[in-house]
């Protein structure tokens, strides 16, 4: 990814897919997208082959894989600095916050990818209900979190029963940077666990389901992910059969 000046060419440099063109499999460089979509940055996407990486490329950041960012000759090639960056220097009031206010937003799900590795890549059928439980559970507190109220949701001078959270996403009903680095993840964690494990995100996790039905109403999820078939390819090797 490459990033110049208010007014400059933005120009993302991401990795290509399968057929070397289109958009790769790549939660990092999706979550960087929508930080850039959500900021209101126009941009061009530029995909690059990393059988055949340009030499220029190479030459601008040599040992390292899409997505960075260069900004006055400097490389960033650090995920979690890339997003501060951009979360400095696109700042208001030319640029909306996009940082989350509950600080509990920004690791709600953070076990879930590991879960799911370590569950799409066992070879052992005895261990397989353990690790899909595992998987399951780290959803489930994913879950809790989303239906918990925030604490504007809460009316302190109310004397019903609190109620169940209806908000949208982590942070409330707008996206902010948790959603960006939790949405990419989990959006692969459902297309890769039901095409090599046949597993669904329970019925009863409502608060995930309802996570993810709304963002996928959103251009700025939808827009910036790969295609489902390019995600499966990508897993292909790494999804390993239980042994018979």
């Amino acid at each position: 990814m490459t990033c110049g000046r208010a007014g400059q060419d933005r120009r993302p440099v991401i990795q290509a897919g399968s057929d070397g063109e289109s958009i790769g499999n790549c939660p990092f460089s999706q979550r960087l997208f929508m930080i850039l979509w959500l900021k209101g940055v126009v941009f061009n996407v530029t995909t690059v082959d990393l059988k055949r990486k340009p030499a220029d490329l190479h030459n601008l950041a040599p040992g390292t894989h899409p997505p960075f960012l260069t900004y006055n000759g400097e490389v960033k090639t650090d995920i979690n600095k890339i997003e501060e960056f951009l979360e400095d220097m696109l700042a208001p009031p030319k640029y909306p916050r996009l940082a989350a206010r509950q600080r509990e937003s920004n690791t709600a799900g953070n076990d879930i990818f590991a879960k799911f590795s370590a569950f799409i890549k066992n070879t052992k059928p005895d261990a397989n209900a353990a690790l899909e439980k595992g998987l399951t559970k780290a959803l489930k507190k994913l879950d809790d979190y989303l239906s918990s109220p925030l604490s504007e949701e809460i009316d302190a001078d109310s004397m019903e029963e609190e109620k169940a959270s209806s908000r949208s996403f982590l942070d409330g009903d707008e996206l902010t940077l948790a959603d960006c680095n939790l949405l990419p993840k989990l959006h692969i964690v459902t297309v890769v666990a039901k095409k090599y494990r046949d597993y669904d995100v329970p019925a009863d996790l409502t608060g995930v389901l309802r996570y993810l039905k709304n963002a996928y109403t959103r251009d700025e999820f939808t827009n910036t992910c790969a295609v489902d078939a390019e995600i499966q390819t990508a897993y292909k090797d790494v999804a390993k059969r239980l042994a018979k």
